[in-house]
Formats: structure tokens, sequence, C-alpha cells
């Protein structure tokens, strides 16, 4: 028989399309898949080190490999693989950490399943990951997630990234080509381009070769794919000239996710940023004046070292002044090697909630005034393929979630609906071939 292979994934979207790939390695190694819950043969953990409690979170995960397959060999890949190798190999169960420059060679490291009595670690200097492994997810039907680029040169004193993925490298534009052409002959409608720090596209070698407009205008040219989406990018490296071309392009769709992380200017410059609130606010400006409709999401960091309750004011006042659709708010942790971990002026755990509570319910009032901007609207919606308690859901270009009764016939198909009201439980109800359709907040 086949030996089979599970998977679980920590962290972002480009863990998960390079949990895809290996998974594809196993495949053609002979290997089946099977669901985490199945009994397995080996189980490979994708780790992560931006989330909390990384080291927690992966025992958790082995314990619960090892109860449903107690003679599974553990493999421990990712950006906690990198960075804490060892304490990672002292975790009860496993068999083999490997580090960024070896996790895609994980077929040739696992020849023999036996159990170690002591985990082998495959991890060599993070100067030596210099070479681009692509890789893409292609889990379901509708959308997959296309890695461009990996590592980062920034040095933001909070991060841990470059430490974990090394310097910043990208895929050759006629490999990614090929690649998108794969996926949309698998029938994928939706690819979303995603890496470390994708606006700093090009280079290979060291050397800039071209930039990330480039791809863009590149891509725009494949046939079969419906919609590319762009994930998160620096407002530093969101030009003018991208801004442009999605504003006037058909299938690059009108959503940017641009990190922000403070709008203290004082708390950006401790933090090391490229960038000034002045800058994001003359982003977000150019953006709505080519694309009213366009959403736009963004990162904030509550709680950074030296962050006084005037300052948190400043970047709430700062967001809730913004036109902006929701926000993602991380409350910072420390994290070992980084600058920031050995800064002064702590914000206490207590402040750093209720910072994060204020900016969660701002999101909130964010969101729904997003949407509510588009009632009466008629929308395409891009429908996926999972089911819950009877109800599917999907996408609008502008990332609009919208709930509807399951229909198998509109799997990865793009629907045209039409916007009506936000109902009491944060929904908004719509009408597409005679029946209600719910938009989900």
């Amino acid at each position: 028989m086949s030996k089979r292979v599970a998977f679980y994934t920590l962290g972002c979207k480009l863990n998960y399309s390079e949990t895809s790939s290996i998974g594809r390695l196993f495949q053609q190694a002979g290997f089946n898949t099977v669901p985490f819950t199945d009994r397995s043969d080996v189980y490979v953990i994708n780790t992560c080190s931006v989330t909390d409690n990384a080291d927690k979170k992966c025992r958790k995960v082995v314990k619960e490999a090892l109860k449903y397959s107690p003679e599974a060999y553990i493999v421990i890949v990712g950006c906690y693989a990198q960075l804490k190798p060892t304490e990672i190999s002292e975790i009860p169960g496993v068999d083999m950490v490997l580090g960024a420059a070896e996790k895609f060679n994980i077929i040739q490291h696992i020849q023999d399943l036996t159990k170690q009595e002591k985990a082998h670690i495959y991890n060599s200097p993070i100067a030596h990951t210099n070479h681009f492994v692509g890789a893409y997810s292609i889990d379901d039907r509708t959308r997959t997630f296309l890695k461009v680029q990996d590592g980062c040169d920034y040095s933001c004193t909070f991060c841990t990234i470059p430490l974990a993925r090394g310097a910043s490298r990208s895929g050759k534009i006629s490999e990614l080509l090929t690649q998108a052409e794969e996926i949309a002959a698998a029938g994928v409608k939706e690819i979303v381009l995603t890496g470390v720090n994708i606006g700093d596209f090009g280079i290979r070698n060291d050397k800039r070769e071209d930039h990330f407009i480039d791809l863009v205008k590149a891509l725009d040219g494949v046939s079969g794919i419906e919609r590319f989406r762009i994930s998160s990018i620096e407002p530093n490296l969101l030009t003018n000239e991208i801004i442009q071309f999605v504003a006037g392009s058909n299938r690059f769709v009108p959503h940017f996710h641009m990190p922000l992380q403070s709008g203290s200017n004082k708390i950006l410059r401790l933090m090391r940023r490229r960038y000034l609130r002045e800058l994001y606010a003359e982003r977000v400006h150019t953006i709505k004046a080519l694309m009213p409709h366009c959403c736009i999401g963004v990162d904030v960091i509550v709680g950074f070292p030296g962050e006084t309750q005037e300052d948190f004011l400043e970047t709430y006042e700062f967001l809730n002044s913004l036109d902006i659709s929701y926000l993602h708010v991380f409350t910072y942790s420390e994290r070992e090697n980084t600058i920031a971990a050995q800064m002064t002026g702590a914000v206490p755990g207590s402040q750093r909630n209720e910072r994060s509570k204020m900016l969660h319910i701002l999101s909130e009032k964010k969101r729904r005034a997003f949407y509510e901007q588009h009632l009466g609207k008629e929308s395409l919606i891009l429908f996926e393929g999972d089911i819950k308690d009877g109800y599917m859901h999907g996408f609008s270009d502008n990332y609009i979630k919208v709930k509807a009764p399951y229909d198998p016939l509109w799997v990865n198909e793009l629907k045209s609906v039409k916007l009506k009201a936000v109902n009491a439980e944060g929904e908004m109800e719509m009408e597409e071939m005679g029946e209600n359709v719910l938009l989900h907040l």
C-alpha cells in the first residue's frame, strides 16, 4: 500500500502555498495525501514565527497528530523551524526539523520513516537561503495562492521574517506565467499573488532585474483566469503606476491590503518603517479617487514599546479619518533577536488588550460602512465550494463576502447578485435568480 501523508499549516497565505507545493512533491513520490484526522505515516507541520505562542501551537499540533497515529513520522518545517530548530527538536514525538533551505528537499530527507529517539535537524544559516523556490496552492477550484516573491531586505524592529526567510528574491516572470497557465488549466478562476514583500518583486541573484508592475502587466494577459488579487503590499512600494494599472484592468481586482502598523509618525520611526502617515494617507486618497468602490485593508499593531495613550489615540483618529474598509489588528508581542524586544517603554498587557478591542470595534464599523456603500448595486460573486450548515460563500471583486444557500451549480461560478439591505445579524440580503442571498459581514 502507498504511504500516507497529512499536513497542517500555521500562519500566512505564503505558508499555505508552500504546503500545497510540498504536498505535490509527496504525491510525485507515491504518497497519498489524507486528512489530518486520518491515520497517516507522515505528518508535515508548517510553522509560523509571526503569530503568538509558536512553541505552544506547534506542540499542540504534534500531540494531536500522535493521537491519531502514534507511530507517525513527524516533520516540522517553516519559519519557526528555521528560527528555533533545537527547541522544536525537543518536542516529544518530533522526528525531523527542516530549515528554510531544506524544506523543499523533504523527500530526500525522509527515506527512512523509523521513529527517532532524537530528532534530526537540517538547518542551514539563513544567509545560505538565497534561491527562490516557486509554490502555489491548488486545494480548491476557486482560488489559489501563487508565490511570486520570498524573503525581505527590510529591517523593521519588530519582525523576525528576514531571520526566518532570508533576503528578498523572486521568481522569473516567464516561470510565473507558466504556473499561472497551469492554474488556469486546473479550472481555478482567481489567483492571489503572495510573498513576504511582494512589492519588492524583481530581485534575482542579488540584482534587480525587473519590478512588480512588470509582473502585474504580464499576468494581466494570462487567459483563463477571471481575477488576480494582490495580497499585502507596502505603501511605499504601491506606486501610482500600479494603482492606475489596476484601475484600468479587467482582471486585477479593486482590492489592496496595505500595512500601516501605526498612525503615529513617532512609532513608525521606532518601527523603522519606510514611510510616514502622510504617504499612507496619500495612497488611500489616490486609490479612492481612481476606484471609489475599492476595498482597502489595513494591518495595525497596538502596544508597541513606547506607544503612549496619546500615540494610540493618534493612530485611532488617523484610521477613523481614512476611507478604508477593514483592519487586521495585531497585539504586539516580544520576539527574540529583534531590536524592539530590547526597547524600553513596554506597554502593560491590559493596555495592549484594551487598545486591540477598540480597533476591532472600529474595524467592524468600517466594514459595515463599506458594505452599506454598495446597497442597491449589482455585483459579481465568485462562489466557493465549502459548505457549512447548508450554506456556501463567495466574494465580490472588491472583497465583499456573500453567504448563500448551497447550490452545487454555483461552485466556482460567477453569479450576478443585487445587494439589498444589511440585516440585524450583520448580513446583507441580496437577490439572485429570484432567491434571497445573504452577504456576510
